[in-house]
């Protein structure tokens, strides 16, 4: 997969919905060996795996012994033995790796080069690329739109062609899906998959109740939060009257940003929101970086993951 990656997705592109832009070779492979620094080692896919241990085929089932996790009993094998069988599995071989995808309303918002849904289909792309060129497996999960979906994990090809499945289409540009980052999260938690890279693409707009998900997720696996913003979300600029409009509910609010002090209220409710949420990635050891609407945004996904896998 070679050249420009905006193209593979076969999405119709306009001025309205222009896409992620192109996507240089040169700057992925650079973001290649970020990402693998970044996740602490993990990345590698190509060791094998020793011993028994958590993963998708089953090795044996034996007696439970006491100080076994409950969670290992495999029901089925007990109620044919009736006596408590513990599930064994093959380790897995390869990296499994998640993108967690927002498709919420409010990911059509754009006031500057892109929409924030464009540069997340670039962001959900680069990383797609970076799994499926090590042959390791891919699975997204997508929350915010009316029908989201769950593709599980495939290998190399595979999982990149189910990523594109998922950006083919665009969800709604107004009404909220019932699915939240919380119930996303937890789907990736539940996986029986290894130990692994769970990129979660998003604005983080609305509610934190995901909080308590995100810390499970973390606890097990290597997270990368890719928070999309737009420069009008944290600056409300002087241009008179006007009416706000909530992509997701579709509450309307009439104001008048020729008020200074408005626009000072504004500006630090924005900050305040969005500090409050990189001290949470923060507190779970989560890696987190910001993409914008405005210039080019892979630079930035380069310049905001160096070598040694510390933000810059």
């Amino acid at each position: 997969m070679t050249g420009d990656l905006a193209r593979v997705a076969g999405r119709d592109r306009s001025p309205a919905r222009p896409g992620p832009g192109p996507i240089a070779d040169e700057l992925v492979r650079r973001l290649e060996i970020a990402l693998t620094r970044r996740a602490g080692g993990r990345l590698t896919g190509d060791h094998r795996g020793r011993g028994l241990g958590e993963g998708l085929d089953l090795d044996r089932l034996r007696p439970y012994e006491p100080g076994d996790d409950v969670r290992r009993i495999d029901w089925n094998a007990t109620a044919r033995t009736f006596i408590p069988q513990v599930r064994e599995d093959v380790p897995d071989r390869q990296l499994t790796a998640w993108i967690v995808l927002d498709r919420s309303a409010s990911m059509h918002f754009g006031t500057a080069d892109r929409r924030k849904a464009d540069v997340a289909e670039g962001a959900a792309l680069v990383v797609g690329r970076f799994v499926a060129r090590r042959s390791d497996r891919l699975g997204v999960v997508t929350f915010g739109a009316a029908h989201d979906r769950v593709t599980p994990p495939a290998g190399g090809r595979n999982g990149m062609l189910g990523l594109l499945r998922v950006l083919a289409t665009d969800a709604a540009e107004e009404g909220a899906g019932t699915p939240t980052l919380a119930r996303a999260l937890h789907t990736v938690a539940a996986s029986r998959t290894s130990a692994g890279l769970v990129t979660i693409v998003s604005d983080f707009r609305g509610r934190l109740d995901w909080r308590p998900a995100l810390t499970e997720v973390a606890g097990r696996h290597t997270v990368l939060a890719i928070e999309i913003g737009d420069p009008r979300e944290t600056e409300l600029v002087d241009v008179g009257e006007l009416t706000l409009i909530d992509p997701e509910t579709g509450r309307t609010l009439r104001v008048d940003t020729a008020d200074r002090r408005l626009r000072t209220m504004f500006g630090e409710a924005a900050t305040a929101e969005r500090t409050a949420i990189a001290a949470e990635f923060s507190r779970l050891g989560i890696r987190h970086l910001r993409l914008s609407t405005q210039g080019a945004w892979l630079p930035g996904f380069a310049r905001a993951i160096d070598t040694t896998g510390r933000p810059t």
